[in-house]
């Protein structure tokens, strides 16, 4: 991630000049695409370094939600930097629509080339990675590859369009197609930015764990002999590996106390054994006859009956 963030820094660099240079928005617009590119590498750097912290006293639960408040941080940069910049490139492009030097252009489109073989190479390096880490829908749980992914996908497809407009513009003599450009650069990158930051708030709040996890443990505790029945089952990510699961539930009447506290460790064993993420196992041991003979009217000192 190093070598992205250097990269990155390096590509921004060249872009700004580049577009001062030729004055051209959308090389612009991709410069401040680039700068919020690099700053979400050190908030990413950041999440990778201290969601590894081990849990202490002040969280019990360990600190992997680290991973999701600093992706909830770079999408808000990719936000700000990125899409409210080029959306102001575009809009001061249509509003002076001035005669423009077009003598720079070559250079901020060999700029642009360089920098699309060089986002397109840092693309399929994160596919990759997201492959070996168990395929594309299991890598990508990780939401600091998530954003990579994201970026690097906006990044190629941003840098495409900026060489369009350049081109056209170049072509038509008419700043309205970099000025488009800018735009639409500008709105790929506000997308982009709801959609992890949605992701990051959900998993922040309290995202329950992968349904087909949720299935098997509940699985697991319905077919234990010793369980009449699942009245409740939670589950909540502490992390990108770890999840909470606490059940309620109502043993088989005749069990004795030593025997309720084996089958519990058992259990707790199992889905261990069957969810490895699941880290933090909490089993509420309920006996429903007893519940309701202690909730009765009889129990409680309520009147009933007719």
């Amino acid at each position: 991630m190093l070598v992205a963030l250097a990269a990155n820094l390096v590509i921004a660099a060249a872009k700004a000049v580049g577009g001062l240079a030729a004055g051209s928005p959308a090389l612009l617009s991709e410069a401040a695409h680039s700068v919020a590119d690099s700053l979400n590498e050190v908030f990413l750097l950041a999440a990778l370094r201290r969601s590894r912290r081990p849990a202490d006293r002040r969280h019990p639960f360990g600190y992997g939600k680290e991973r999701f408040f600093w992706s909830l941080l770079a999408a808000v940069g990719i936000f700000v930097m990125g899409g409210c910049f080029s959306f102001y490139q575009g809009v001061e492009a249509l509003r002076t629509d001035t005669e423009e030097e077009l003598g720079g252009y070559t250079a901020g489109l060999v700029v642009l080339v360089v920098a699309l073989l060089a986002e397109g190479g840092s693309l399929l390096r994160a596919l990759y990675q997201a492959r070996r880490q168990g395929g594309m829908e299991d890598g990508l749980r990780d939401p600091a590859l998530r954003t990579v992914v994201a970026e690097d996908g906006t990044a190629v497809l941003g840098v495409s369009l900026a060489i369009v407009g350049m081109v056209l513009h170049m072509v038509t003599d008419q700043v309205a197609w970099e000025a488009a450009a800018s735009l639409a650069i500008g709105a790929l990158l506000v997308f982009v930015a709801y959609r992890l930051g949605r992701e990051a708030r959900d998993q922040l709040i309290g995202e329950a764990a992968d349904p087909r996890a949720s299935g098997r443990i509940q699985a697991l505790l319905e077919a234990q002999p010793e369980i009449d029945s699942v009245e409740a089952l939670f589950t909540m990510k502490t992390g990108l590996d770890s999840v909470l699961v606490a059940a309620r539930v109502d043993l088989a009447p005749g069990l004795d106390s030593e025997h309720v506290e084996e089958v519990a460790v058992r259990i707790k064993r199992s889905i261990a054994r069957t969810v490895p993420e699941a880290d933090q196992i909490f089993l509420d041991v309920t006996d429903r006859l007893a519940q309701e003979a202690a909730e009765s009217p009889a129990a409680t000192g309520e009147r009933g009956g007719a």
